[in-house]
């Protein structure tokens, strides 16, 4: 195809090349307008509806106010910004105009900002009114010479900003392994990491997944719980619909089961993509009231490994599939998946055709079938480098393959099967155990909501499994349940595997993207 993309859809798994001179901007956004879609609607949600035409319209003023204020070429732009158009307008308009965007968590703390203000060298930094208090919290003291500081009312503050630049901008030159856009690493074991892309990761992610696995088209809608600053929610939300021409739905708000299910009935998305804890709130408020779920044709699942028993309670419940994947910030979105014509509760799924994997013992050599061990993956969307931080850049992104920290093994039918991260892995009794298998096991209990399992060493410091839950009632009597929890693993695990240790809590420790922060929990 035109616009800096060459698809050779004949070969399989598809190859993807790229010209010499290749900005995503242009297949992204100004092939829209070229292709008739001007009055289509790319965005509908919380804000106004924006045709494609006032999109690029936004996207140029905003870049070219980007260029007004003198940044430096590849300049990082950070964004603290709601999901609205104008994370479309700032995400874009920068990298049309030669910047590197940087959305940031938007649940976050001033230190946090603060680190990451300092670590990435930024020139400009944009934020939502809404999350003032925190990043302004997070300037005071910081030495780092920021030269540009903007509030983004969303449209009254970006507005006033742009209303006077230049709606025509030609996008700057730049090649498919130019620096394109950061995103930090979730944090799931300690600080985040800076984790640059390139300007080919996004399209690959969005022909490998988007149309290679979903089948999506420019008739579908997407909805995303997962927010934008998130890589499974930049995909979902934002450059997945905007590949096919689709439309996506934003929504300001935290994704409760009562505001998921209000979008769904009024925008009436086609795709739907959650993660587990969420799936399994909704289950619970699905108890209570009914919702139409009609103009969903799948619902896709990643962010932490989705239980074999929420996948069957949300078939049995809405007649949806919910195809779980892994996905990570580094590969950018999801590598491994069910799909719809090929799927199995409780497993990862198959390789995205284009991705490659290999799972290695302790001492870096293949497993067998039915064997766990590090999950390493091969693909063309794989981040550059972690900024900063060149001795992780050396241990995890290991030639062309790159170590997920996950714990893997393919079972016998070839599906890849999730055990953990590599650090929550446990030996009992001399044998590997997956913290994942306990925790599904205590899931299917009807009295359990969630469930962590870490490693906990004994009174003769042996390692056996601890479990920490989340009930799905605050009133019940915690001594005989424990008793019946231990029952219910021992009849459906090997009784190795069986928590010694029970503690009922009201939430467990997450990231904000869902994922379950099992070292907070170790002793």
């Amino acid at each position: 195809m035109s616009n800096g993309i060459i698809i050779d859809t004949v070969s399989s798994p598809v190859k993807i090349g790229f010209e010499k001179n290749f900005n995503i901007a242009v297949p992204f956004i100004d092939r829209h307008l070229e292709e008739g879609r001007g009055n289509k609607l790319a965005i509908i949600g919380s804000y106004e509806n924006i045709t494609y035409a006032r999109l690029v319209e936004k996207i140029n003023r905003t870049g070219n106010m980007l260029i007004n204020l003198g940044l430096s070429r590849g300049a990082r732009v950070l964004m603290v910004i709601q999901d609205s158009p104008g994370f479309y307008f700032l995400f874009w308009g920068a990298i049309k105009a030669g910047f590197v965007p940087v959305p940031l968590n938007t649940l976050l703390k001033a230190d946090d900002y603060n680190y990451m203000i300092q670590d990435s060298g930024c020139e400009a930094l944009f934020y939502s009114t809404i999350f003032a208090a925190e990043v302004e919290k997070s300037l005071e003291g910081n030495d780092i010479n920021l030269k540009h500081v903007y509030q983004s009312d969303e449209y009254s503050g970006l507005d006033s900003l742009i209303s006077t630049c230049s709606k025509d901008l030609k996008a700057a030159p730049a090649s498919a392994s130019d620096d394109c856009f950061w995103l930090y690493s979730s944090g799931s074991t300690g600080r985040p990491k800076g984790t640059v892309h390139s300007h080919a990761d996004i399209p690959v992610t969005a022909i490998r997944y988007a149309v290679g696995v979903l089948g999506m088209t420019e008739r579908d809608v997407c909805f995303s719980a997962a927010k934008l600053f998130f890589a499974y929610g930049l995909g979902n939300a934002m450059t997945f619909p905007l590949w096919v021409g689709g439309t996506s739905i934003l929504d300001t708000r935290a994704p409760s089961p009562n505001v998921t299910f209000e979008v769904i009935e009024r925008h009436k998305p086609t795709i739907y993509f959650g993660v587990p804890t969420l799936y399994a709130a909704q289950l619970r408020a699905l108890e209570e009231v009914s919702v139409d779920f009609s103009s969903l044709r799948v619902c896709i699942s990643a962010g932490e490994a989705l239980p074999g028993d929420l996948f069957r309670r949300w078939r049995n419940n809405t007649g949806l599939l919910i195809l779980d994947g892994i996905g990570s910030t580094e590969i950018l979105h999801i590598f491994i998946s069910n799909f719809i014509d090929d799927y199995k509760p409780g497993v990862s799924g198959r390789l995205v055709p284009g991705y490659e994997a290999r799972i290695l013992d302790e001492c870096g050599n293949e497993v067998s079938s039915g064997e766990s061990g590090e999950l390493m993956i091969k693909g063309d969307s794989i981040a550059k480098y972690y900024w900063n931080n060149e001795e992780k850049t050396k241990s995890t992104m290991q030639g062309d393959w790159i170590n997920t920290g996950d714990t893997y093994y393919q079972d016998e039918e070839g599906y890849f099967v999730y055990c953990g991260r590599n650090d929550d892995m446990m030996k009992v009794g001399g044998i590997w155990c997956s913290p994942f298998e306990i925790e599904a096991k205590l899931i299917e209990h009807p009295k359990v909501l969630e469930a962590a399992v870490v490693a906990r060493a004994d009174a003769d410091n042996l390692i056996k499994p601890e479990a920490y839950i989340v009930l799905n009632e605050v009133n019940t009597e915690e001594s005989e349940l424990t008793k019946e929890l231990a029952e219910h693993c021992k009849d459906g695990l090997a009784r190795y595997k069986f928590p010694r240790w029970f503690n009922f809590v009201k939430e467990l420790p997450k990231t904000a993207t869902g994922k379950i922060q099992r070292f907070k929990l170790r002793h």
